[in-house]
């Protein structure tokens, strides 16, 4: 190994000096590599197993690399979704001393699968809107706290379950910038371009069979420029009403709540005499439920998934006739009576399937069928033994989903 490599990573691991930097990364020996999904990219990547974790490895330019690496760190810091930087890898030499990319080294984010991996199985006919709702959040979140993509797509984005929607992560930020606010015009160059790359991609699958006939691309690129504009709206509009209806102010921050976003800063201005008050979020931040179901519990989830297992601590309160008792209290029981029991009845061969939080969703809707369907209310631990039985055996391994090439 040339003694001119280096290695810039918050957090080093020894490891990383035993791969082959000496080699081009499509040249790598297949025993270093795990056979995850891969989405479309201009540069080669790879996944490698490392210190019982997977990592991806993108080669591209040493500056770009490293202001791609200290972007994600920002992100990071700001907790938007994106996959966490691990290092960058400079001064690689061939065997020959012929000087080689540098490398970008980020964590695989578990559980999370590229757009066409998506369209490779057989999906339900509202996926496609429901991806496209996760990366019109995804944008509004980055333009909140100043980031411009430039180069919002499909296949710049990772997406995880998330109750019965997804979630979406960046995972390309080489074109991004950070700016302590965007202008309209920034934002709207950054959605007229998903618009444009997601009308591709579509296309793309069309030609590859792997989208329904009846999709119309055209419609779902304009589906992506409404619901970010509905988003930004809700974020971001100043509201005016009656002094007497200071109510509003509640009702407002409610739905910002509903919306999945708290309200840390809220501007509320009245006109000389006082009879108009307007109001108008300052700063807003996504995570409402997660960080509630947190607190109650210490359980990390996905914003859906929070909202459901919420509602799910929030029945077991009155079922239990515990609507006055300190709600902590009733949480540590729910967590320890029913989510976590629930949880691990599942055969640990199967556990790698899906996120915990996911499973649990997806047993509360199988209860939800199995109640229907006998007309009773079915005990969770019956419930457990019929969605292993039923449902998740015939379930792809979403943590690895080895072997695939999309």
């Amino acid at each position: 190994m040339s003694h001119d490599l280096q290695i810039t990573a918050s957090a080093p691991d020894p490891a990383l000096l035993d791969l082959p930097w000496d080699v081009p990364l499509e040249d790598w020996p297949a025993d270093r590599i795990a056979a995850l999904p891969r989405g479309i990219s201009r540069h080669t990547v790879r996944f490698v197993r490392l210190s019982g974790r997977v990592i991806a490895l993108k080669e591209i330019g040493e500056t770009v690399a490293y202001r791609e690496y200290a972007l994600l760190r920002q992100l990071k810091r700001l907790d938007v979704p994106s996959v966490d930087p691990v290092g960058v890898v400079t001064g690689r030499l061939d065997p020959d001393g012929e000087p080689l990319e540098a490398v970008l080294v980020t964590e695989h984010l578990q559980y999370s699968l590229p757009y066409r991996a998506l369209f490779s199985q057989a999906l339900r006919p509202d996926t496609l809107t429901r991806l496209i709702d996760a990366l019109a959040v995804l944008l509004v979140r980055l333009h909140v706290v100043g980031f411009y993509w430039g180069d919002v797509s499909l296949s710049n984005t990772l997406f995880r379950r998330d109750a019965e929607a997804f979630a979406a992560y960046l995972v390309d930020a080489e074109t991004g910038d950070l700016h302590r606010k965007l202008t309209d015009g920034q934002r709207n160059y950054d959605v007229d371009l998903a618009r444009t790359n997601i009308i591709g991609e579509l296309m793309d699958l069309a030609a590859g069979e792997l989208l329904d006939e009846d999709v119309d691309e055209l419609a779902i690129g304009d589906l992506l420029v409404e619901r970010y504009q509905e988003l930004w709206a809700s974020l971001t509009t100043a509201e005016s009403f009656d002094a007497a209806e200071r109510w509003r102010v509640a009702a407002r921050i409610d739905r910002l709540n509903d919306l999945g976003f708290d309200v840390d800063e809220l501007a509320m201005t009245t006109d000389i005499d006082g009879t108009t008050v307007r109001i108008q979020p300052k700063v807003v931040d996504a995570g409402h439920h997660s960080r509630r179901l947190m607190r109650l519990t210490g359980l990390d989830v996905q914003e859906n998934q929070a909202r459901r297992l919420l509602n799910d601590l929030d029945s077991y309160r009155a079922a239990t006739e515990r609507q006055n008792d300190d709600e902590s209290f009733v949480a540590h029981d729910w967590l320890t009576e029913v989510f976590e029991p629930s949880v691990r009845a599942v055969p640990r061969e199967l556990r790698g399937k899906l996120e915990p939080a996911q499973l649990f969703h997806e047993m509360l809707d199988h209860r939800w069928f199995l109640s229907e369907q006998q007309q009773r209310d079915v005990p969770m631990p019956e419930v457990v033994r019929s969605y292993v039985d039923n449902v998740l055996r015939h379930r792809r391994d979403e943590q690895a989903l080895l072997g695939e090439d999309s």
